[in-house]
């Protein structure tokens, strides 16, 4: 059994179509989108579209990252109340994720009813259990710093192989019985690599294994898209960072 577990879109559809490539190459069974799709990148809409088409058609599984939960949040108060930041200093931080929100307006149900986690069950009945950070919160990350002391509390500990992302840095540890898996980011890594990242887990013979795959893809027509889609000018200073984070595969 293969399994894909892609995180961290971060609504880059160019890294999102040269992952899918790979991925048909390896002719996965499943495949996991663990949270993230949108935000911080200028084809939230494309990005999000193209994978709730492929849960409908292909049974992809997807679940919630803190960026859904943060625009879907934003977006609604939004159509409610048509809100306005408090200070200019607030504005600029959440120009970009009013942009996101405001193209998301019809996507919001679909994205407010995204799961926490998802788990897919091998023929032995062992399981891989996805979320998109850990067992504490979308905002709680697992680093490859992260000691085995605080791992144990992240992680569900009756799991064979617990997968998550939203730290954009890569990792495969096993922790007493569990083999732990960052899958990186597709859209925005942050490992100084600046090839999207995915998961391949593999079960065969009641064994488990892990590998992370790097994929490279057209990095300029990504930087394009900045431009090309209004968000860099309407997003406001920060798409700049975003913009820097996406050439350095560094966060800034």
């Amino acid at each position: 059994m293969k399994v894909a577990v892609i995180a961290d879109i971060h609504a880059n559809l160019v890294a999102l179509h040269a992952v899918m490539a790979d991925i048909e190459t390896w002719h996965a069974d499943k495949i996991v989108v663990a949270g993230d799709i949108v935000n911080r990148g200028p084809r939230p809409k494309e990005c999000f579209d193209f994978v709730q088409a492929k849960v409908e058609n292909d049974g992809w599984l997807v679940l919630s990252g803190n960026h859904e939960e943060f625009v879907a949040k934003l977006a609604r108060q939004l159509q409610n109340s048509h809100c306005t930041p408090i200070n200019p200093r607030q504005y600029d931080f959440l120009r970009p994720v009013y942009w996101t929100a405001k193209k998301l307006f019809p996507e919001l149900s679909e994205m407010e009813a995204l799961p926490f986690s998802q788990t897919v069950s091998a023929p032995d009945g062992s399981e891989l259990h996805i979320v998109h950070a850990s067992m504490r919160g979308n905002r709680d990350g697992i680093y490859p710093e992260t000691s085995d002391d605080t791992l144990r509390t992240q992680i569900a500990p009756s799991a064979a192989v617990f997968c998550v992302g939203h730290t954009h840095r890569p990792l495969i540890r096993r922790v007493d019985s569990t083999l732990v898996v960052n899958v990186g980011s597709v859209g925005l890594p942050f490992d100084g690599d600046t090839r999207a990242a995915y998961g391949r887990i593999t079960w065969d013979d009641g064994n488990w294994r892990a590998e992370i795959r790097r994929v490279a893809y057209d990095l300029q027509q990504a930087e394009h898209d900045f431009w090309q889609t209004g968000f860099m000018e309407e997003g406001g200073p920060l798409t700049q960072v975003m913009l820097a984070e996406l050439r350095s595969a560094r966060s800034l």
